[in-house]
């Protein structure tokens, strides 16, 4: 009886994971929700301090640096893409050298660092003369150093943030073992969860730090931001014991372009109709694992022209002086396993650019949405005035609503209407997240439409800026099956040495969508302004017409869906081997 207790609680991970010290990691000490809460603490103080600082950062560069709203808003723009290009940077270092540990640590201490250095130098150099920095009294001229000290410091946050987001994301992740029955559901649940603590640490910046900026009260925004993050790092370090670690697979570009050449050296090469004559790395003593240490891929048919880099020629085979044993050349071979890492990359593309042209109706509640706000009626009965810019607060209740709905009552729901038993795919829950979308634009449209018949001759608007609710709640049920589903998706069909770019996908999908949303207003405003009319989308809202910019923005969602359920139907599944299965005791054909 004894004996079995101690075999139970020195039962190991599936996964291959290790804990701190590099050995394997032990269930009952390593990992689950234990680490899990903790990371998810860490990223609702490490969101709470980036949104504390980009919420009013428009603000800050056109009432103390002195900027106008043209450049404050290209600025903004400039900094947001930058912090998204960054997020590739991390997951290249944590996917390839350093590990998913070792990459959010040091990002970290790279954005406590920024959030310091822009507290430090607002405080001493930028918010002066005390006081300034309000609505009503601009700050001073800065000298060129002073300048150079902000920039640095905002594009520090930029880099620690960027470089940080996707890693941890995929690290709260590997603190689950997929191969094991109840902590793969729990893996699924943490997306969720993960995106929760996001959303509530931006409430938090949106609203009373957000107050704080927006009255002029700057230092008290950036040093609370400050604090936050350094609280998130502490956090961080003290879960290191616990934590389980997956460790980083090398370089995947260099394999790429390994199975790029030498699909290409052999492109009069045949390749086999058997499966089994496909080169392969095999594993000794039962570990059936590829030769970068993750897991191997079955093969799939599609791509036929990169098979030809897995199929074996007598060329292929050098022999290598300085060890002993034959090698084969990267350049000339490749294992299955590697061969299909790069058709999952190919298949993934289709799916992540559909997701580009949601993520530009999601950039639209922070600016027309705004706008839109500003437009109507702020004021409630009580003479209390309402910021347009609140109204996102919906968004984050919506998302908080329907997470819980989507977990305990949508998904069974449709798992118990399925001969399968099977919720929503991810798949399926993104396609329904286009869907939501456009009836979200839609419904901003028709808003819009009252509006505008609601100005009376004065230029004054009677309709109640609380009609924006059901739009700011559709894009918050949005925002649950697009972007959970998709971290979900993403992190799944990655290959084991490319989870964080998997994540990182994800962000540069947001940063994109800031991008072709400012072509499509900036070619509407082209086409749709003449001498008699200023466009859709003019300085005074009451001269243009926004319903009609929301309606063709609900088209191309529509039209995007269309698009997406091509793909998502063409889309094969990435199938892995288990770990520890013995491969097949196959010979390989030489061409």
């Amino acid at each position: 009886m004894e004996g079995k207790i101690v075999k139970s609680q020195e039962e190991y991970t599936l996964d291959g994971s290790v804990d701190c010290n590099g050995r394997p990691a032990i269930r009952s000490r390593t990992g689950s929700w234990g680490a899990g809460i903790l990371l998810l603490v860490n990223q609702g103080l490490a969101t709470l301090a980036f949104f504390g600082v980009g919420v009013n950062l428009v603000l800050y560069l056109t009432r103390v640096m002195g900027q106008d709203n043209a450049s404050a808003a290209n600025n903004v723009s400039k900094w947001t893409g930058t912090v998204y290009l960054f997020s590739l940077l991390g997951a290249f270092l944590s996917d390839s050298y350093w590990g998913r540990y070792k990459t959010c640590a040091i990002f970290q201490a790279i954005f406590v660092i920024g959030l310091v250095s822009l507290s430090l130098t607002s405080y001493l150099f930028l918010v002066k003369p005390s006081g300034c920095g309000d609505e009503a009294t601009q700050c001073g001229a800065h000298s060129a150093t002073h300048l150079s000290l902000f920039y640095v410091s905002i594009y520090l946050i930029a880099l620690g943030n960027g470089g940080y987001q996707p890693t941890i994301a995929t690290f709260g992740a590997d603190q689950f073992d997929e191969e094991h029955p109840k902590e793969s559901h729990s893996k699924v649940a943490f997306f969720s969860y993960f995106y929760l603590a996001l959303n509530l640490g931006s409430l938090f910046s949106n609203t009373v730090l957000g107050y704080y900026e927006d009255k002029g009260i700057w230092a008290v925004g950036f040093w609370s931001s400050a604090g936050s993050a350094t609280v998130a790092l502490i956090l961080f370090l003290l879960g290191t014991p616990i934590y389980r670690h997956v460790t980083p697979k090398g370089n995947p570009f260099s394999r790429f372009c390994q199975v790029m050449i030498a699909a290409s050296r052999k492109w009069e090469v045949e390749v086999p109709s058997n499966d089994d004559l496909l080169y392969e790395v095999k594993g000794g003593g039962g570990d059936n694992l590829a030769d970068n240490g993750g897991r191997k891929i079955l093969h799939t048919h599609g791509f036929i022209f990169l098979d030809r880099a897995a199929v074996v020629t007598h060329r292929d085979h050098t022999v290598e002086v300085k060890t002993s044993g034959a090698h084969n050349n990267p350049w000339r071979l490749c294992s299955v396993t590697q061969v299909e890492e790069v058709k999952c990359i190919l298949r993934l593309l289709p799916i992540w650019l559909c997701t580009i042209l949601y993520s530009v109706v999601f950039t639209q509640m922070t600016s027309l949405f705004v706008e839109q706000g500003a437009a109507m009626k702020t004021t409630t009965a009580g003479g209390f005035h309402i910021p347009p810019a609140s109204m996102s607060s919906f968004d984050i209740l919506s998302v908080a609503s329907f997470i819980f709905l989507s977990r305990r009552v949508i998904f069974p729901a449709v798992a118990g209407l399925r001969k399968s038993g099977v919720g929503p795919t991810e798949l399926e829950r993104m396609g329904a997240g286009l869907v939501i979308a456009a009836a979200a634009m839609i419904s901003a449209g028709v808003v819009e439409h009252f509006r505008l018949r609601s100005v009376d001759s004065d230029g004054e608007g009677g309709m109640s800026i609380f009609w924006q609710v059901p739009q700011y709640v559709l894009i918050g049920a949005s925002e649950v099956f697009m972007y959970v589903g998709q971290l979900e998706f993403f992190n799944g069909q990655a290959p084991d040495g490319l989870k964080s770019f998997g994540s990182a996908l994800s962000m540069t999908s947001i940063s994109l969508g800031n991008y072709v949303s400012s072509l499509i207003v900036t070619i509407v405003m082209k086409v749709s302004a003449s001498d008699e009319m200023p466009g859709w989308i003019p300085r005074n809202l009451n001269d243009g017409h926004l319903d009609r910019f929301y309606y063709l923005l609900a088209a191309l969602t529509a039209a995007d869906f269309g698009v997406y359920v091509l793909c998502a139907r063409w889309y094969k599944y990435t199938r892995f081997e288990e770990r520890g299965s013995r491969g097949k005791n196959t010979s390989h054909f030489i061409v």
